[in-house]
């Protein structure tokens, strides 16, 4: 619950910065397509070493430690990780500034002249600030060890706070070029901000915390050997995630920062229950895990516990993107310089990304109990096999297809994210069962998903009824009319079909 109230409180924010930056920069912008590139690349650095890798190799260790009720030692391995993150960051910082260039030919080719220049421009700003944020993942390790997960995850709500202030202090006076630039600044301010509200509470839970290079403690040796698979099998992930980058830059203006639009919305039911649920059973399953048959047992509750929790939230998210997602996208987004039709172009991004919403976060959940087992190198063998599908498939889908088809090829945004969706049901299935093989069987009854969304598509059509009976009205209030009959038919029907998952969780908010 602490994790997915900060995390809804950061993702509400990062929504409020789309609704703002879409009202000063609209869709269909060189500055938008620059700025949204130019984020990408610096976030790369942030992916790499930040929250999902620490969390996997840094949280099994330090947790154990911490359970086990050794302090002092647990806050050394702390610091020995800490120093030794600052200066790989530091050293990736300055080598991104530098070779900024290089790095556009690579991820936007499509970009030339002063698209270009402004690109590389606000790539060297934001560089350090992605370097703040990868040290911020290592506060989130420290507090999430020790149970303490709201400040951890809310702590984004700084950086997109000071974002909104820059747009909101100078969208109104300053061209689009110069207005990406200060955002940029404002980025970097944010960054830093995020970075600092948690030292205090990391120095006040790990009093004996001192950072100091100790590369010969055993402890910190284990990390590093576990961080190194997960920084593969993570930057494998994100050099799909620059392919995807790259084949919206070889598309017509509006492809590349309708991804992005779509990304923060689809990743939102990613982040508020799968991310939430993973991080919060990690520390968990860390100082449980064992080899013997009453450790597999209570880890195979737990993660068929956690799947069911995330399925019963990310299947009505999924359907809402697919059946409505027009009307999510014109409310949050419909503002300034974006129109309606951007919003329908958006709703069809949304409605590829639907397509792996629920492996994707099953996944995550999955995953993390591998690290649990102190496992990172099964994760990283699938990782792989996703990310050649998606990069195949995505080529595919974004470029030919559309010519085939004879729709315009700015529709193929939709692909990239559809052919994404197909390969994480890949890798979903690798992971069940891998895991299954380990610990004994896991996995949602079909009885319960076919429950789900029986539930969900009854609020679909609910939702459609209201749609198409309503009179044209403000994005924001025909919003409120439509998708509110959807959620109370979904939670209406799943009680009538005995799911107990909205008692218990109106029993845990009580």
């Amino acid at each position: 619950m602490l994790v997915a109230g900060g995390i809804l409180a950061s993702r509400l924010a990062g929504l409020v910065r789309l609704q703002v930056f879409a009202h000063y920069f609209g869709l269909e912008s060189d500055a938008a397509d620059a700025f949204n590139a130019a984020f990408r690349i610096p976030n790369f650095l942030q992916n790499l070493f930040g929250e999902g890798a620490l969390s996997a190799s840094f949280i099994p260790v330090y947790a154990k430690l911490v359970s086990k009720g050794e302090g002092a030692v647990a806050d050394r391995v702390a610091g020995a990780v800490g120093a030794l993150l600052a200066t790989v960051v530091a050293v990736l910082v300055l080598a991104g500034v530098v070779t900024t260039p290089f790095l556009i030919d690579v991820i936007a080719p499509g970009f030339t002249g002063e698209k270009r220049d402004l690109t590389i421009q606000l790539v060297r700003i934001l560089f350090p600030g992605a370097g703040l944020l990868a040290l911020s993942a290592w506060c989130l390790g420290v507090l999430n060890s020790h149970h303490r997960f709201l400040l951890s995850y809310a702590a984004p709500v700084m950086w997109n706070a000071a974002m909104i202030g820059t747009l909101l202090a100078f969208g109104g006076s300053s061209s689009l070029p110069q207005l990406a630039e200060l955002l940029a600044w404002g980025s970097v301010v944010g960054s830093f901000v995020q970075f600092a509200v948690q030292v205090p509470v990391v120095l006040r839970v790990a009093p004996d915390l001192r950072f100091a290079l100790d590369v010969a403690s055993g402890h910190v040796r284990v990390v590093a050997r576990n961080f190194t698979p997960v920084l593969i099998s993570r930057g494998v992930v994100q050099v799909s995630a620059y392919v995807d980058a790259l084949l919206a830059s070889l598309l017509p203006t509006g492809a590349v920062t309708g991804l992005a639009n779509a990304q923060l919305l689809y990743t939102l039911p990613v982040s508020l229950f799968g991310m939430s649920i993973a991080a919060a059973e990690l520390p968990a399953m860390s100082g449980e895990a064992g080899t013997d048959d009453a450790s597999h047992a209570q880890l195979r509750a737990r993660l068929d516990a956690g799947l069911r929790r995330i399925a019963f939230f990310v299947v009505p998210s999924a359907t809402a993107f697919l059946a409505l997602g027009d009307v999510l996208v014109a409310a949050l987004l419909q503002s300034g310089r974006f129109r309606h039709t951007d919003a329908v172009y958006v709703w069809g991004i949304l409605a590829g990304a639907s397509v792996g919403l629920l492996a994707s976060t099953l996944g995550r959940l999955y995953a993390s109990t591998y690290y649990a087992l102190r496992d990172t190198r099964t994760p990283l063998r699938f990782a792989i096999v996703r990310v050649a599908l998606t990069t195949a498939l995505g080529y595919l889908c974004a470029l030919p297809l559309p010519r085939l088809l004879g729709i315009a090829q700015v529709w193929g945004a939709a692909g990239l994210t559809a052919s994404a969706g197909i390969a994480g049901w890949v890798e979903l299935l690798l992971l069940r069962r891998g895991m299954n093989a380990r610990i004994g069987t896991t996995g949602l009854a079909a009885s319960y998903v076919a429950k789900l969304w029986t539930a969900a598509l009854a609020g679909a059509a609910a939702a459609w009824a209201v749609k198409l009976a309503l009179p044209p009205l403000p994005p924001v209030a025909a919003a409120v009319l439509i998708v509110g009959p959807y959620g109370l038919v979904f939670f209406a029907v799943t009680t009538a079909l005995g799911l107990s998952e909205l008692r218990s969780l109106l029993r845990r908010v009580r």
